[in-house]
């Protein structure tokens, strides 16, 4: 069972109501099976049928009864399973936006659509079925063996005997299974990730003449999938063989013992029947989870998965100095408070939102800020210190490698930093991960994503409520308008996926609208332009520009010619701030902005 599913909310009445349920159920088997004995041997023994209409009915209510407490542990089970599966893919959806689009990288895309979409319905399959074999296997086996023991020793050593067996077999194999499991899982991902990335390059897969010769490495990885899928399959038929086998020989071993006392005389008819009945359902839960562990296993995997993103590690921004204390104490109040919890919500609500407000006036210092994701590894950015005010345009500046895009994630609230503090409008904090913080900005990464939609609702990504007046407003500032009058439909056109495909520059263009609509104070822009030609990112640097004025505006890129228009430059080097100022001001102090220039041969005075 997965070391998680304790810990999922309302799983304890679940598990309570089950547990109640199997044993309703064991004791309508218990019934059952003595029922039924007693009405064979009274047959046997020659006593009319009729006389055995009380017993009948007695095994019939019995059989009713395990099956309309099987039906209802389904349904609790199958209830709770939807509950929680909606729950984890919200958590998951909720996590990839706080995480940003770091994490889409480090995973890959095709994964993270995979386990939000396939992932969670084998999830939902493993808990709709392991919860009731888990409490079944742990309740209906105890209570029969210690019904046969009062019956017959004998059947009962027999029977103690070979469960242990038969459950460190199945370990074993499970073992293997598992093995084999995350070999899948992994040509899995592999096929997922490498499907998204040649449907994205398809276009320049055909433009190539590469398409038709792709189709190898498709084949391919598609070809290790299903190698890792046969030796799993093999591995589940030979667990399920291997159970019926024990069991089939545990069983046969206590009918031999029966037979041979009966025909002895030893034992009674009723006894002997009532144990046979017995038997097969003393091993039946333990084969269902056996069976239900090789069907649901890629759904624990899964759900393992989805719960590594949703407790990945992110530290929650606080406030340092003496509004965060009042923020807490107000928290605090809120929570013991009957009618003062709304309003020191709202005070708490009110004072984080004044901090991480960004104004003309607003500052944003970083001191000493470092981002290590291994403890022993290299730092990403060491000792960062650095200073921004009011509304201004930032180029961040560097070679590869330099920790461009990781300082990017910080200022937009993505990453929390692993030492340093920053300083947001003279309130110190531990991160800008703070969700207020990402209400004031606004992201466009180097290839944003254009959803299967309409013109309109792309642009509104950010701002779903927004008019139709306001949308066209934004669209023609973005330089859209061309495009819009060209489409069909106009801003109703579909475009993205089953849609009109744009170009890279187009492309951009919607997500200059977005962040124009969404009227937000701060942009980032990381690498926007490097997938683009010279000539388009030109054009498109014409239309940006004059937007920027009166934002906070961070542009993080390896092309030098954007920084002459620049109001501050960063140069990161080797994860450090190696010189801040104007492009004039670092030209003339000849030092790592201006070997830059030099290898690039970008020719700027």
């Amino acid at each position: 069972m997965d070391k998680n599913l304790l810990g999922y909310k309302g799983v304890k009445p679940v598990f309570l109501i089950v547990g109640f349920l199997t044993l309703v159920q064991s004791l309508s088997i218990l019934l059952l099976a003595k029922s039924l004995a007693e009405v064979v041997s009274a047959l046997f023994a020659g006593e009319p049928l009729k006389e055995q209409g009380a017993k009948s009915l007695l095994f019939l209510l019995a059989f009713l009864a395990r099956h309309a407490s099987a039906m209802l542990m389904s349904r609790v089970s199958y209830r709770f399973a939807e509950a929680t599966g909606s729950s984890m893919r919200r958590q998951m959806m909720d996590k990839l936006f706080q995480l940003g689009p770091r994490l889409a990288g480090d995973r890959g895309t095709g994964e993270l659509v995979t386990l939000v979409l396939e992932g969670v319905a084998k999830f939902r399959t493993y808990v709709e079925l392991i919860i009731p074999r888990m409490v079944g296997m742990a309740v209906t086996p105890a209570l029969l063996l210690v019904y046969i023991y009062t019956q017959d020793t004998s059947s009962g050593v027999i029977l103690t005997l070979t469960m242990p067996i038969i459950i460190v077999f199945m370990i074993l194999i499970g073992m293997t299974a598992r093995k084999q499991m995350d070999r899948q899982l992994k040509s899995y991902r592999t096929l997922s990730n490498h499907f998204v990335d040649s449907l994205r390059g398809l276009e320049t897969l055909k433009f190539l003449g590469r398409s038709r010769s792709h189709s190898g490495s498709i084949a391919a990885v598609s070809d290790r999938y299903r190698s890792a899928t046969m030796r799993t399959l093999r591995v589940a038929f030979l667990s399920s063989f291997a159970m019926d086998f024990f069991t089939m020989l545990s069983v046969a071993s206590v009918a031999v013992s029966l037979g041979l006392r009966l025909v002895n005389e030893q034992m009674t008819l009723v006894t002997g029947l009532t144990i046979l009945i017995l038997a097969p359902e003393y091993f039946l839960p333990v084969r269902l989870v056996g069976a239900d562990f090789h069907a649901t296993l890629d759904g624990k995997e899964a759900g393992e998965a989805m719960k590594s993103i949703i407790d990945r590690e992110e530290a929650e921004a606080k406030l340092l100095n003496s509004a965060g204390d009042n923020a807490g104490a107000g928290d605090k109040a809120g929570t013991l408070t009957g009618d003062g919890t709304g309003a020191a919500a709202s005070g708490t609500g009110q004072l984080r939102a004044d901090v991480f407000s960004w104004k003309k006036d607003s500052t944003l210092v970083l001191h000493q800020v470092g981002v290590k994701y291994e403890a022993d590894g290299i730092a990403s950015l060491a000792e960062v210190n650095l200073e921004f005010s009011g509304n201004a345009k930032i180029g961040i500046i560097g070679e590869s490698g330099a920790g461009k895009s990781t300082l990017v994630d910080i200022l937009g609230g993505f990453l929390h930093p692993t030492s340093g503090t920053l300083e947001v409008n003279g309130n110190k904090v531990s991160a800008l991960t703070d969700e207020e913080w990402r209400k004031q900005t606004a992201y466009i990464p180097q290839k944003p994503y254009i959803f299967s939609g309409t013109l309109a609702d792309n642009v509104r990504f950010y701002y779903p409520e927004a008019a139709k007046e306001a949308v066209a407003g934004v669209v023609a500032a973005a330089g859209l308008s061309k495009l819009a009058a060209s489409l069909p439909h106009g801003l109703d056109e579909m475009i993205g996926g089953g849609g009109r495909s744009l170009s890279g520059g187009q492309e951009q263009r919607v997500a200059l609208a977005r962040a124009l609509l969404s009227s937000r104070p701060i942009m980032l822009l990381d690498e926007p332009t490097a997938h683009l030609d010279i000539e388009t990112e030109y054009e498109l640097k014409e239309t940006m520009l004059p937007l920027f004025e009166g934002k906070l505006v961070f542009l993080a890129t390896h092309r030098l010619h954007w920084m002459m228009d620049m109001d501050l430059i960063v140069v990161m080097q080797q994860g450090q701030a190696a010189e801040v100022g104007t492009h004039q001001e670092l030209i003339a102090r000849r030092g790592a902005y201006y070997e830059l220039i030099q290898s690039q041969l970008e020719g700027i005075h």
